[in-house]
């Protein structure tokens, strides 16, 4: 699914121009993807949908205040995820009412202990769905891997 969720983001810039559901499932068949992860990926996407248009309905956390995790979602997300959601958020990228949505598709996935690289791939889909573009070192951050990073 993670990978379905990539390739969308590299291949369609503005959630504006991904076709609708059918089409992009054929899109993605003809990429070489398999039937039962294109229809997770299609599955996540419409929960991502839905959440948004549900976050415009509940009061949104203020940036003063504190998260505190729930077991559930401490589980699905390990304690590497909550620093990278809280070095996201200290950065002034991550607004608390995305954190929640990043929180929300996370658990959604189903995933104990989702690898942090899967954790960047969800951050990227909400900053992507809600057609907002992080700060350029941030975008790096979210794309390469700290094995990789060379130190100058």
């Amino acid at each position: 699914m993670f990978d379905i969720l990539m390739y969308v983001y590299e291949t369609y810039w503005h959630p504006q121009a991904c076709p609708e559901p059918g089409q992009l499932s054929r899109k993605l068949s003809a990429a070489g993807f398999e039937n039962d992860e294109i229809s997770d990926a299609l599955d996540w996407l419409q929960g991502l949908d839905q959440a948004v248009a549900a976050s415009h309905l509940v009061r949104q956390p203020s940036a003063e205040t504190i998260r505190l995790y729930a077991t559930q979602e401490l589980e699905c997300l390990g304690i590497e995820a909550v620093g990278y959601l809280n070095f996201l958020e200290s950065a002034g990228t991550l607004k608390p009412h995305l954190r929640e949505l990043v929180v929300e598709r996370a658990m959604a996935t189903g995933i104990k202990q989702l690898p942090l690289e899967q954790l960047k791939t969800i951050v990227l889909m909400v900053f992507w769905r809600l057609d907002e573009e992080p700060d350029a070192l941030i975008l790096d951050e979210l794309f390469v891997e700290s094995d990789d990073r060379v130190v100058h």
